[in-house]
């Protein structure tokens, strides 16, 4: 067996959003899971865009079932000890427990992994993000 663990993580698109590096935190956590990958309720499009963009590769994704149903095909295809579901608010919590994940919220889960989220790096940002400019056509 090989040193990657044996935890399925799950990231909800919206928890993977909140952190400043989402690429970072793949390969962090392949450091110490067997299976990590992005489930949502939004379209199969819009996982894989934001995972292309960020280079992620992922072991898993929704396609184009709902998180409920998405984190319940992976714990069947996925037999570690542990599944845990980072998310952002208490209807994944919620689906978590429906389905018999752990949750953490992606705040908690950023503190004990040493993540940084996205806000706390806001000297980073594009300021082209919320300027709006009068000189463009």
């Amino acid at each position: 067996m090989d040193n990657s663990g044996t935890m399925t993580l799950a990231f909800e698109l919206e928890a993977l959003k909140d952190v400043a590096d989402p690429n970072a935190v793949f390969e962090d956590a392949r450091q110490w899971t067997k299976y990590v990958g992005v489930v949502s309720e939004k379209p199969t499009y819009v996982v894989t865009n934001f995972t292309r963009k960020e280079r992620i590769r992922q072991d898993f994704f929704s396609g184009p079932r709902g998180v409920e149903e998405s984190l319940e095909n992976v714990k069947r295809q996925f037999d570690t000890d542990r599944h845990v579901f980072v998310g952002t608010s208490d209807e994944d919590k919620a689906t978590a427990e429906a389905c018999e994940w752990e949750f953490l919220h992606v705040e908690d889960a950023a503190e004990a992994a040493g993540w940084e989220l996205a806000g706390d790096s806001a000297d980073e940002e594009d300021p082209f993000e919320t300027e709006t400019r009068d000189d463009w056509p």
